[in-house]
């Protein structure tokens, strides 16, 4: 699916007063993360806001969302002042480490796209690479963090990599957190899965697994299921 324009089907004018350029991950977590029972969420590495504003549409929480990089923050502080939801999102623009040490606030969720390239040749970019690498975030201290921020009955729902999901659901057990939660996503019918939507929590429940396809085998034509998913954000798909 790549990169294409997002717009909020419950405020169509947002389309053409703030489209956001973004990927499928975000997408897919911002529409798959579980909003039940939550008042006060976190989005770790929020970008231009994507994410928060996604969870803003689906319930009625306080959200904060964390980002690293100057540019991203003017965005999505600007996309949510045109949102309908910006008396409920918070955007600071500070490192997620220092934020998890200074902050008294606990979260029923807490969700994050984070960076998924380990050790991997990087971009001239900074930006680009603090947001694809994971040298400024790396998923240990993110589940590390995010686990002290966490209410009792809270819940961390990522997306990631296969491989890194693998080591991700392995670091978070030892630390006494359970994977209740784990969809398989492929991007065509008979490939392998590319990417993991990840729940975790600190109290033990029945883990459920389920299997998503994006497109069929044609390209730009979706499965029914990722349909399904994503039906409440995108206007034309």
């Amino acid at each position: 699916m790549g990169n294409s324009y997002f717009s909020f089907k419950k405020f169509t004018v947002f389309q053409d007063r703030c489209a956001m350029k973004v990927g499928v991950d975000g997408v897919m977590l911002g529409a798959w993360a579980s909003v039940e029972n939550t008042n006060n969420i976190l989005d770790v590495g929020t970008g231009t806001g994507l994410i928060a504003l996604m969870l803003a549409q689906r319930c009625s929480a306080t959200i904060t969302g964390i980002e690293i990089d100057k540019n991203a923050v003017d965005q999505a502080i600007e996309n949510v002042f045109q949102s309908p939801w910006k008396d409920r999102i918070k955007i600071m623009n500070q490192p997620f480490q220092d934020f998890a040490d200074s902050t008294t606030s606990k979260f029923d969720l807490i969700v994050s796209n984070p960076p998924y390239f380990v050790n991997a040749i990087k971009a001239p970019d900074f930006a680009r690479n603090s947001a694809r690498h994971t040298d400024l975030l790396s998923h240990e201290d993110l589940i590390d963090n995010a686990s002290k921020l966490l209410k009792p009955i809270g819940r961390i729902c990522l997306i990631l990599p296969t491989i890194e999901a693998e080591k991700c659901k392995q670091y978070a057990l030892k630390n006494g957190l359970s994977c209740a939660n784990e969809t398989f996503v492929y991007p065509k019918p008979e490939t392998k899965p590319k990417r993991v939507l990840l729940e975790f929590s600190n109290s033990q429940t029945l883990k459920t697994i389920q299997y998503l396809t994006i497109e069929n085998n044609e390209r730009h034509i979706y499965s029914n299921e990722f349909r399904t998913l994503v039906k409440d954000f995108y206007l034309n798909l």
